[in-house]
């Protein structure tokens, strides 16, 4: 099965083709993404209208390099996949738009595809990771720990009840004034700062649910900023530090805890598989190694370029739920917000025996848009 994925939820412009085998892991064809960075940069975040209009006019040819980088023709294709939400409404129009002409025309299956949903099953692409596993999702837009138990079946363990972690990165830096991107900048800085030096809160530690929260923490780092202030250079590096540390820690307790709640409810995941842009950050690598390792659990971390916005992660989903029969009509709507509560799968019922591709019922709340 060979599908097309576009994706255009922000500030990436991505297409890319992936066949899925019967059975094992997936092999990408072609992976096309063009970043927007240089064209947000100034503004010190994504600007909603600038990302539409680059969107339009690079699509077609991402799309056009992604086919001749596979070889592939719309003949060719079983499907084609497009990011229909959560995100920026005008760029998610622009890909799934495109997706439904190209359908049309080269007579192909349409699948509307939840960005959420992409990340979740990446691990199944790059090492056929076996459901159920437990999801660790942390990006720009969300922070969750979910039970993956099957395409189209969720079960959200915890979430972030204020800030995602990639948001609270990109704040810290802007209010450090750092550059844009935000996250990796602090990263850098973190390297050479003290962790120590700033006595910041680790909010949540030690519940026994598995939520997160940030906005604490990041009032905390501004207070202590503004009592030493005007910033020296080893100020901004110390802060960065203590704030990544306090980050790495809250993270590996939320993570105990989360996987403790899959382990009472569905057993021992088959994996802890991390997705999304912080799962980059070298120093959230090193403690979801150290959690896996504590717990017995296999680590699965997909390669940088996959845990990022990218079109293979989209194709694959597509193509997952083709395989079950899953497609979409040309009517499908493009979401802002989109929970992965609303992904419809075949919804079988969870204590039936079942072929573990099957698509069940859906537990989740609360996911901003990435």
């Amino acid at each position: 099965m060979v599908v097309l994925g576009i994706e255009t939820t922000c500030d990436e412009t991505a297409a890319a083709v992936v066949e899925r085998p019967a059975q094992g892991r997936g092999r990408i064809l072609s992976n096309i993404v063009l970043s927007q960075i240089d064209e947000h940069a100034a503004f010190g975040g994504v600007v909603p209208e600038i990302a539409a209009r680059a969107h339009v006019e690079a699509l077609d040819l991402i799309i056009a390099k992604a086919m001749a980088e596979a070889g592939r023709s719309f003949a060719h294709l079983d499907g084609v996949a497009a990011a229909a939400g959560p995100g920026l409404i005008g760029g998610v129009i622009v890909g799934l738009t495109t997706a439904k002409a190209i359908a049309l025309v080269s007579e192909k299956p349409l699948v509307a595809v939840n960005h959420l949903e992409a990340h979740a099953l990446t691990a199944r692409l790059t090492d056929a990771t076996p459901f159920p596993y437990c999801l660790f999702l942390a990006s720009g837009g969300h922070t969750q720990i979910v039970a993956v138990l099957g395409v189209g079946d969720y079960e959200r363990l915890g979430t972030t009840v204020d800030d995602a972690i990639g948001e609270a990165f990109d704040k810290i830096a802007k209010l450090l004034g750092l550059a844009y991107p935000g996250g990796p900048q602090v990263e850098r800085e973190a390297l050479a700062g003290d962790g120590a030096r700033f006595a910041l809160p680790r909010p949540m530690l030690g519940r026994q649910h598995a939520d997160f929260s940030l906005s604490g923490l990041k009032t905390a780092l501004r207070l202590e900023a503004e009592k030493i202030a005007p910033l020296s250079e080893g100020d901004v590096r110390d802060l960065c530090a203590s704030f990544q540390q306090s980050v790495v820690e809250v993270v590996a307790d939320r993570l105990r805890a989360g996987l403790k709640m899959f382990r009472e409810r569905y057993g021992k995941p088959n994996a802890l598989v991390a997705a999304g842009g912080v799962a980059a950050n070298q120093a959230i690598r090193k403690v979801l190694h150290q959690v896996a390792f504590e717990t017995g659990t296999v680590l699965v971390v997909p390669p940088a370029t996959l845990c990022t916005d990218n079109g293979a992660m989209i194709a694959w989903a597509g193509a997952e739920r083709l395989a079950l029969g899953l497609t979409d009509t040309l009517d499908a709507a493009a979401h802002a917000r989109w929970s992965l509560h609303d992904v419809t799968g075949l919804a079988p019922s969870r204590n039936a025996e079942a072929p573990e591709t099957n698509a069940g019922s859906v537990t989740e709340s609360r996911m901003a848009d990435d």
